[in-house]
């Protein structure tokens, strides 16, 4: 069982990136906190991983800080929810703010999140307020690196992070195209992430 790789980031992208480490490549699924954080292509990465291993799979989700790991393993003992939704919910809210929802019992926080409707944001509440206790005062890193690109490709990848995270692509495409106009010099897909999501919200 894997539980961190530190090796040299070969690919990134904002659902998974490529970790190399002596020689192996590791496809690591990441949520958009850890993107965020991460530096450019290149470079040295150290990651908490879980590792969730199927009959006929073995998939890798890491994460910067071990408080988003234990958020993320703690998300998963919730009735319907797995790894994908998982890495939505910590792509869509902050660790310190879903926990300050769940401890407020804020349903209309969590339901912005897309697959999480009513229904779940209750069974969320209801099954993580005790767990998170220890979470409580946890808080994500909000470090961002620009990266340089056109604005037509800068565009086309923040569309399709959002199509990824569960977003319709006809509403996502109408932020961004709004985004982008009211924000001519935007050459960061990191910065570009953050303001559509907020402007989602």
């Amino acid at each position: 069982m894997i539980a961190s790789l530190n090796g040299t980031l070969t690919f990134k992208s904002p659902g998974h990136i490529t970790v190399d480490v002596s020689g192996i490549g590791y496809r690591v699924f990441i949520p958009l906190s850890t993107f965020y954080e991460l530096s450019d292509e290149g470079t040295v990465v150290r990651l908490h991983i879980f590792t969730a291993v199927r009959e006929d799979a073995m998939h890798l989700f890491g994460f910067c800080t071990s408080e988003e790991k234990q958020l993320f393993e703690m998300l998963l003992t919730v009735n319907g929810i797995g790894p994908k939704l998982a890495l939505s919910l910590l792509s869509g809210i902050t660790p310190k703010d879903f926990i300050g929802a769940v401890f407020a019992e804020d349903r209309a926080a969590l339901t912005r999140v897309p697959g999480v409707g009513k229904k779940m944001a209750e069974r969320i509440i209801l099954e993580l307020r005790d767990k998170l206790v220890k979470l409580d005062g946890a808080a994500a890193g909000g470090g961002v690196r620009d990266k340089t690109g056109s604005r037509d490709v800068l565009h086309e990848d923040a569309l399709s992070a959002l199509v990824n995270l569960g977003y319709k692509k006809s509403t996502a495409k109408t932020v961004l195209d709004r985004l982008f106009g009211d924000s001519p010099d935007m050459i960061s897909l990191e910065e570009a992430l953050k303001k559509a999501l907020q402007m989602m919200s």
